[in-house]
């Protein structure tokens, strides 16, 4: 497996980050980001009966435990870190689940071509170099084979200055989505549809515990997908749901 040096770095740091036993700070704010893994998974069982999938970049299997669920004919997670795979496939053991795992570059898999009618990911894309992931994911997608990603914005002034007061949080290659990567995914595949998510929710987060039980958290997602269909709001966004077809 080649990897370039910001590859291994990103390699070192998911090592390390897997090997603690306690969480990341910043997980306390997810909550506020429920509604986006919902419509991920909404659009994953609509299309995963019988489908070959690929979790990009799986981590230790989290939304692999779901997405089996959805009846698919195989599913298979890779990922850099073999800290992460090691994790994931004790956890396949454990809960009596097929799931193939291997540690794999994203930025070029030991996959042959048009592979799998669905490539998912969450939270990985901005730790890749973002036009050669998505040549391979492009690659190895079958043809009207759909992509799905769950990804931070790079485009919120408040959020882009905690990421730099809080530098040993995150990797320091990584680099949350901006403008340019919209573009490419757009020119690269059809369909691509980009729904952003993480704004009130984000800000009145202390005043909701369990978004799925919050009428407040309801609420406020819902004044959310209005305000972003001003491109202005769009901006304050904190992360997207991208979804796109390869032609």
């Amino acid at each position: 497996m080649s990897l370039s040096n910001i590859n291994l770095r990103e390699k070192e740091f998911h090592n390390k980050l897997q090997s603690q036993n306690k969480g990341r700070f910043e997980n306390i704010f997810y909550k506020s980001l429920y509604n986006i893994n919902e419509d991920f998974f909404s659009y994953i069982k609509k299309k995963a009966n019988q489908s070959q999938i690929l979790d990009f970049g799986c981590g230790t299997g989290v939304f692999v435990e779901r997405a089996i669920k959805y009846k698919p004919k195989k599913i298979v997670g890779i990922d850099i870190s073999e800290v992460s795979i090691d994790k994931a496939k004790k956890n396949a053991k454990k809960m009596g689940i097929n799931v193939d795992y291997y540690v794999d570059n994203c930025e070029k898999t030991k996959f042959e071509s048009n592979s799998f009618d669905i490539v998912y990911g969450t939270g990985i894309l901005h730790h890749l170099e973002f036009n050669k992931c998505l040549d391979e994911i492009h690659r190895i997608l079958k043809l009207n084979g759909n992509l799905i990603f769950i990804e931070p914005l790079g485009t919120n002034p408040f959020i882009n200055l905690y990421r730099k007061l809080t530098p040993k949080s995150r990797s320091r290659d990584e680099h949350p989505l901006i403008h340019k990567d919209f573009k490419y995914i757009k020119n690269k595949f059809i369909d691509t549809k980009i729904k952003y998510y993480g704004f009130l929710t984000l800000i009145f987060s202390p005043f909701y515990k369990l978004p799925n039980e919050s009428k407040f958290f309801k609420l406020l997602a819902y004044f959310d997908q209005i305000l972003f269909k001003l491109k202005i709001f769009r901006i304050f966004a904190w992360s997207v749901l991208i979804t796109a077809k390869k032609n």
